[in-house]
């Protein structure tokens, strides 16, 4: 692993009042002003930036006056999850009549809003389908729920293909024309905006006055924009930082919703000191793994529910979901690593695929994303989807956008890839069985047309050596509030050389340590979890090269300092 230090522009912003260090943090992030440090919900960029709102917003007035049925069609993993609930509380909130959710089970219908699910909606004889996180590829399901009479509201983020759906309207930020600043949206947080967009025409025309009933606090949602923002990671520009920062606030206040503070209870986390990255390790791998093995639907039921008991069950039915989860995706592991043992990493595709005919289709893009991290390369882990057909899910590093890598693919190859969507770095697609090899071997083709070998070295990107006198309390305070942090706003990474005092084994996998920064320097707690045990523990090495963030550790209400190893390698 190579640790390079993150570039500064020759000149420092001027951030206001701020520590030096932190000034260099945020400017290696690309912050220019201090305006893009405020997190105030005033600042959100304004909704009238988005292509196709005031047709959305039109369609949604209609169902609210006319008291029709509005069935909300949502994606079965945690962004798809949270914007299905954030879709129908808001509509709620605002006077909707009749308000309900489907979500297609990943199995048996596939993604997005198909023909087959447009015949489910039916039988809940909706007047107007609104899609969350999906829809903006759904040209065939769109036209059949058109023919059926319905109305469609395409509410998405996705990366549109060559052709657009004939909705009745389109609220996507990537969609050709929209002017919105911030391409970054998550799917929950389109929806979002949507309901804020719709309130503020409600209010022009004095709904709620009308109904009356008061109007909506619609940051009471801003838990589930949060949440749902930093589990489909997507990048934190500005404009999520403050729904994120926003949303962080009210879980640390105890203003959570039941299920989402049920989460947090089963997981054993303290609302208090929740911060983004825990939603996106603890509370969004938990959402996910109803999606991932059984239906999304579980953990929608789980953030919807009103009590706390009837949340605390579902929530522990969530936790053992993921922990059936983690069984499957170590099993699946083991049997990637089989397959790649006898290849040496310069004899290693540059765009690996991996398929095992038992491998589950929920958990595939997990072990894509594991796989990666592993070899520092595209990966794609394929899973058996029946009928002759293998379903793939992809995941990129740094200089290839996966999704637009599919389409050089598919337009090179066009008979060898069904259909595929998705983002920079992650990706879905599908194939016939019987066009795996060919696809495997013209992915790798395409990924070495556009990396070197260069490229596929694993890098960590450092802010740098902290002083001696930096290892404190008080900056790791600093840096925990400093955030969010996330996708392209990652949280500060230090680097350092260090003389070990002391190396244990914990938990089979991780390795404890006490470290030591320089001569007299007061010796410093570390812990790498999942290390390479070929290596480590090793009484022999005396001093390492590591790479770690400052973190406070709580142990029985006494709070220490503690270094969070990212990369360990030996000196």
């Amino acid at each position: 692993m190579r640790i390079e230090q993150r570039p500064l522009p020759a000149v420092l912003p001027d951030l206001g009042d701020l520590p030096p260090l932190l000034t260099r943090i945020y400017a290696a992030r690309g912050v220019a002003n201090a305006a893009e440090l405020e997190k105030g919900l005033a600042r959100l960029l304004p909704t009238h930036l988005l292509k196709g709102m005031d047709a959305a917003v039109q369609l949604l007035t209609q169902a609210l006056e006319q008291r029709q049925r509005i069935l909300i069609v949502g994606d079965f993993d945690a962004d798809g999850a949270t914007a299905s609930c954030v879709g129908v509380l808001g509509l709620r909130m605002l006077g909707a009549a009749h308000v309900d959710y489907l979500v297609p089970n990943r199995f048996d219908y596939g993604y997005g809003l198909t023909p087959e699910i447009v015949a489910v909606a039916l039988e809940r004889q909706p007047d107007l389908l609104v899609t969350v996180d999906n829809g903006i590829s759904s040209l065939e399901g769109v036209a059949a729920a058109q023919a059926a009479g319905l109305k469609v509201l395409v509410t998405d983020h996705h990366l549109p293909g060559a052709e657009l759906p004939t909705a009745d309207a389109i609220v996507n930020p990537n969609q050709p024309g929209c002017e919105f600043p911030s391409k970054a949206l998550a799917g929950v947080g389109v929806m979002f905006y949507v309901l804020l967009a719709l309130r503020a025409h409600l209010r022009s025309n004095g709904w709620f006055a009308q109904q009356n009933i008061q109007e909506p606090n619609l940051a009471e949602l801003l838990d589930l924009v949060a949440l749902g923002s930093v589990a489909d990671v997507v990048p934190l520009d500005a404009n999520n930082r403050i729904l994120v920062h926003q949303g962080l606030a009210r879980i640390r206040a105890g203003r959570a919703r039941p299920g989402l503070q049920a989460i947090l209870d089963v997981a054993r986390r303290d609302h208090r000191r929740l911060v983004s990255t825990d939603l996106g390790f603890i509370v969004g791998p938990r959402l996910n793994a109803a999606g991932r093995l059984d239906d999304i639907s579980l953990g929608i039921e789980c953030l919807l529910c009103e009590d706390a008991d009837g949340a605390l069950q579902r929530a522990q039915q969530l936790e053992q979901l993921n922990q059936d989860r983690k069984q499957i995706e170590q099993g699946m592991q083991r049997e990637a690593l089989v397959q790649l043992k006898d290849l040496p990493l310069d004899n290693l595709p540059f765009g690996l695929c991996l398929f095992e005919p038992e491998w589950h289709q929920g958990v595939i893009g997990i072990l894509a994303s594991r796989m990666k991290e592993r070899y520092h390369r595209p990966v794609i882990a394929f899973a058996d989807a029946g009928a002759g057909q293998l379903k793939g899910s992809a995941r990129s590093i740094p200089g290839l956008h996966i999704r637009d890598a599919l389409d050089a693919v598919a337009a090179r190859f066009p008979e060898l890839i069904s259909k595929f969507g998705g983002h920079a770095m992650a990706a879905g697609l599908t194939l016939q069985a019987v066009h795996y090899e060919a696809f495997a071997k013209a992915f790798d083709a395409e990924v070495r047309r556009q990396l070197t070998a260069d490229d596929l070295t694993g890098r960590i990107y450092s802010d740098g050596c902290l002083a001696a006198n930096e290892f404190d309390m008080q900056l790791a305070q600093q840096l925990r509030h400093a955030g969010p942090w996330g996708q392209r706003f990652p949280e500060p990474l230090f680097h350092g050389d260090f003389k070990i005092i002391s190396q244990r084994l914990v938990g089979e996998k991780h390795l404890k340590l006490v470290l030591q920064s320089a001569q007299n320097a007061p010796a410093l707690d570390a812990i790498a979890f999942n290390i390479d045990l070929d290596v480590w523990p090793n009484p022999t090495i005396g001093h390492a090269q590591v790479a770690y963030t400052l973190d406070i550790n709580e142990f029985r209400g006494n709070q220490s300092l503690q270094l969070m190893v990212s990369s360990i390698s030996p000196r």
